[in-house]
């Protein structure tokens, strides 16, 4: 298992919670700030199968990609979202 820690651009959030959706994806949604795009955002956690990780990379930088242009809005100035993908080998789900 592996745990993707994702940190969105605000004009991103709902488009990216969306489309991760559609695509099958479950998370946790956080709202968040700090240092990493300097305003306020959002942090998804997705847990997800080592071999899913290229594509949710993927779906995750077209839905991006596909907001910009629907919206005619550019990429430019900034990040998107910044992404980490650790091992998180040792998920045990509490069942009651």
């Amino acid at each position: 298992m592996k745990l993707m820690i994702c940190i969105v651009q605000r004009r991103y959030r709902e488009a990216m919670e969306e489309g991760l959706t559609s695509a099958g994806y479950r998370m946790t949604e956080l709202a968040s700030s700090g240092g990493f795009l300097k305003r306020g955002s959002t942090t998804f956690l997705i847990g997800i199968d080592p071999e899913d990780a290229e594509a949710l990379r993927g779906q995750m930088q077209q839905i991006c990609l596909e907001h910009e242009k629907k919206k005619g809005l550019t990429g430019e100035g900034g990040h998107r979202y910044t992404s980490f993908m650790i091992d998180a080998k040792d998920s045990i789900p509490f069942i009651g």
